[in-house]
Parts: structure tokens; C-alpha cells; sequence
């Protein structure tokens, strides 16, 4: 038996490049599943994204999903995309089976919490406050950098990571501080700025969203002194005050303190997002 991919809806394309297009799964023209693909808005054209890859019930556990991811592949390489990234369900076992199988390397994952009906108590001794306007020119600056370079660190060519960190703020933040939704607070000793948290909000669907943890970060010499925690703790507090039952964050893989860190708070993690390169 053959299974193939069939277009089931016309390619769309848009002003700046970008490709997608929503396949069936067939086996000998039978209908076993579907895959959407696209190239990423963040990183440009030359990366594609398997996305919405399903297998029907029946047809599952025979190679099926295996033969579609690299029929996707294929279909990605002739769009001219030099790699391909895929976000996998955390609990879906098989998917993430399949996805080391295919050489993806693990980049980052999400992770949510659910919030509870009133705000945890903050640590002793913990004192924040809004980001002036000074403070944050210098910040988003840093930010910027700090995010690119996380990317490259993890393979992504530099010109795509900096593409990406500038995709980011343009979304999340077009108006800086005055930005609807979003808060962006420092946490301080005796003065001094020890930390920072950027929190907003995310729709997954339209009106469908949830508070989310877009940057915390803590000076390198103020960190192992629970100004981490405090800073998430912080931030339920602001999604919990924006009405928000849900809050949600991106780490990158390697960083273990920082998964610890929300796993100990109550984060699980939901989609594995790994990458590889289309040779």
C-alpha cells in the first residue's frame, strides 16, 4: 500500500512569501488522515512547519503518520525550505516516538498552569514595580538580543533568529509599555533591579486566550536567591487580576533550572517543539 499526500484545499500564499496548504493523508486514494503545512511567519520562508498531522483511529500503529511526516518533508524541500520544525503533544507518546525517529532535535517546549481561585503569597521580603519608560528602551533592547541568540544557540541561522525576535515584538508588543494586555515589571533589592517579567496575554484561538509569560529574567549574580519564584509568582498575580484561569510560558531545552523551576510551581508541559534540517 501507498500512502501519499493530496492537496485538499488550493496553495495560499501571502504578500511576504509565506506558504501554506492543508493535505489529505491518503492510502491508495483512500482517506486515512490530514497535515497542514506552512512556513513560519517568524523565521521566513525557509522554514517550514508540519502542523495538524493526524492519523484516523483505524489507520494508526502501521507507519502511516511516519510515511506522512516524510511525504511533508518532501513537499517542504520543494517550497525551498532549508528546515522543518514540529510541535508534538507532550502526552501524545507515539508522536514524540516518531518525531527522535526522524532525527527532530527537541528546541524548546510549553508549559501551563492552571491558577487557583486566589493569588499565592508572594515571597518575604519581595519587592517590584512597573518598568519605567527609561528602563525599558535599555530592556527590550537586551531582550531582543538575548532571545536571537537563544535561537542561534539552538542551530537557527542568525539572520532567522533575529527575524524571529523582531516578529516577536512586533506582536506582542507593538506599542511597548502602552501596549493593551501587557505588564512588564522589575523585581528589586535595596533599590537595584534584580529581575525582570514581561506577562500578556495569548490567543490560540479567537477569544480563546490565556495569561502568558513571554520574559523572566534575573541578573546572573542575583540568581539562586528566589527572585525566579518571585517573579512567577508575580505573574499569576497579574493574569489572575486580568481575569485570566490559565497562564502559560516557552522555555528552551537545556534550560534545566528554569524547568525545574515551573515544574515545582505547577507547570506541566504541553507540546514538544523540535526541529531538524531539510537536506
Amino acid at each position: 500500500m501507498t500512502t501519499t499526500l493530496r492537496p485538499s484545499e488550493p496553495l495560499q500564499q501571502s504578500a511576504e512569501g509565506g506558504r501554506s496548504r492543508t493535505f489529505d493523508v491518503c492510502v491508495n486514494s483512500r482517506r486515512v488522515g490530514s497535515v497542514h503545512l506552512s512556513t513560519d511567519p517568524g523565521f521566513g520562508a525557509a522554514s517550514g512547519v508540519i502542523g495538524r498531522l493526524r492519523i484516523e483511529e483505524p489507520d494508526r500503529g502501521r507507519g502511516r503518520g511516519t510515511v506522512a511526516a516524510l511525504a511533508s518533508e518532501e513537499v517542504l524541500r520543494g517550497w525551498g525550505c532549508g528546515e522543518v520544525q514540529i510541535s508534538v503533544p507532550a502526552e501524545a507518546e507515539a508522536a514524540v516516538r516518531m518525531a527522535r525517529a526522524l532525527g527532530y532535535t527537541e528546541r524548546s517546549r510549553n508549559m501551563v498552569k492552571e491558577l487557583p481561585a486566589e493569588p499565592p503569597r508572594l515571597p518575604e521580603g519581595f519587592a517590584h514595580r512597573r518598568m519605567t519608560e527609561a528602563e525599558f528602551e535599555d530592556w527590550s533592547a537586551k531582550a531582543r538580543a538575548a532571545f536571537a541568540q537563544s535561537w542561534i544557540d539552538r542551530g537557527v541561522p542568525e539572520e532567522q533568529a533575529l527575524a524571529k525576535a523582531d516578529d516577536s515584538n512586533r506582536r506582542f508588543l507593538p506599542q511597548g509599555l502602552a501596549t493593551p494586555g501587557v505588564t512588564i515589571s522589575v523585581a528589586v533589592r535595596d533599590g537595584e533591579v534584580v529581575g525582570f517579567l514581561w506577562v500578556g496575554r495569548l490567543e490560540r484561538e479567537p477569544g480563546e486566550g490565556t495569561g502568558f509569560v513571554f520574559e523572566v529574567e534575573v541578573a546572573e549574580e542575583q540568581r539562586g536567591k528566589g527572585y525566579g519564584r518571585g517573579l512567577m509568582l508575580l505573574a499569576e498575580h497579574i493574569a489572575l487580576e486580568a481575569g485570566e484561569r490559565l497562564i502559560e510560558l516557552h522555555v528552551f531545552a537545556g534550560n534545566t533550572p528554569a524547568i525545574r523551576l515551573y515544574e515545582s510551581l505547577g507547570y506541566r508541559t504541553t507540546l514538544l517543539n523540535s526541529a531538524k534540517p531539510l537536506l
